[in-house]
């Protein structure tokens, strides 16, 4: 029986959607045992096929992939959490035992995991490149408010300014914790370094050029950037960055366009208008000032930015933005 008639781009999208659900897959399941049968299955392949196509697709082995988010997520929550000991800290995050975390610790960062908190809490300066930057920003504390409790929405809310790499031009912003929903989104995901001045504008006009002719830009469809990895810990040639639609539930994956849902639960919501070249001093402000001095710990869930305007045309140029970290008590 000959193959049915389609492009190549066409079979190629097919595998892309089924390897991007297995991604997603894990990364909501890091603390529960992931065999390659189970994420087989996912993807609705046969095991035997599925660890060769995932290898080849994403440049890592499954084994390999599901290994290093145990780790990174390990790393993140080591600094965040520095209450939690480190065998909770392994087992949270799907290690076996504290053996096997200890010995795949010390080969992804260099140095043990009581090291890399001690590192942080000191604040050494000599550590390897990673530590350095995910302690860097520790060291720049900003002034922050006493909370109180917004008499209109009844939220914790707070006022922090923070001096960063524009010491003559602060950063401000209120910080609101609150219960968000979830969102039902269709995304067209990056792998790789996102900095770049164009390529998450060229990424936005793609999805909605997608989009538009669907029906699915509607009145209340929001855009959102969900970053799916701590900078500070994953090297930037691994870093995912899927650009987000809200959709009505249903609407069905096509190609390269993914679909997942991105859990609601509690946030800090900070809200900035900034030229474009500061959005990294925005996070800093939030993850590195504020979350430190708020009594709240980051929870397992993805960070987001949700933007509001192009900033093309603000009359400053700048865009107009609420971060949102998931956090709970610390």
């Amino acid at each position: 029986m000959s193959p049915p008639r389609s492009r190549p781009e066409a079979y190629r999208a097919e595998y892309v959607v089924r390897v991007n659900r297995v991604i997603d897959h894990i990364e909501r399941n890091l603390d529960q045992p992931l065999s390659l049968s189970s994420l087989a299955e996912v993807a609705h392949f046969s095991p035997y096929h599925f660890h060769r196509i995932f290898g080849l697709m994403v440049g890592e082995t499954l084994g390999h992939f599901v290994q290093r988010l145990r780790v990174e997520r390990a790393a993140t929550m080591l600094l965040a959490n520095m209450e939690t000991s480190v065998t909770e800290v392994a087992l949270d995050c799907g290690f076996s035992s504290p053996a096997t975390f200890a010995r795949t610790f010390k080969e992804a960062f260099g140095m043990s995991a009581t090291a890399w908190r001690k590192g942080a809490k000191s604040k050494i300066c000599e550590a390897p490149s990673k530590i350095r930057k995910a302690v860097r920003n520790l060291r720049n504390a900003g002034e922050v408010s006493d909370g109180y409790i917004d008499p209109q929405t009844n939220n914790p809310t707070w006022r922090y300014t923070m001096s960063t790499e524009e010491p003559d031009n602060p950063l401000s912003t209120t910080v609101t914790v609150r219960d968000v929903p979830a969102h039902h989104v269709i995304y067209l995901r990056h792998v790789g370094p996102y900095g770049q001045t164009e390529l998450i504008p060229r990424l936005i006009r793609k999805l909605r050029s997608w989009a538009m002719p669907r029906g699915l830009l509607v009145e209340g469809t929001q855009m959102i950037l969900v970053a799916h990895d701590n900078p500070n810990v994953t090297e930037e040639d691994k870093l995912r960055l899927s650009v987000c639609l809200t959709v009505p539930e249903g609407t069905p994956a096509e190609g390269e366009y993914g679909i997942m849902t991105i859990p609601g639960g509690a946030c800090a919501v900070a809200r900035f208008e900034i030229p474009p070249r500061r959005i990294a001093e925005a996070w800093a402000v939030v993850v590195g000032g504020w979350l430190p001095q708020s009594g709240y710990q980051p929870d397992d869930r993805s960070c987001y930015e949700i933007p509001h305007n192009d900033p093309r045309e603000h009359p400053e140029g700048k865009i107009i933005m609420d971060i949102h970290v998931p956090v709970r008590p610390l």
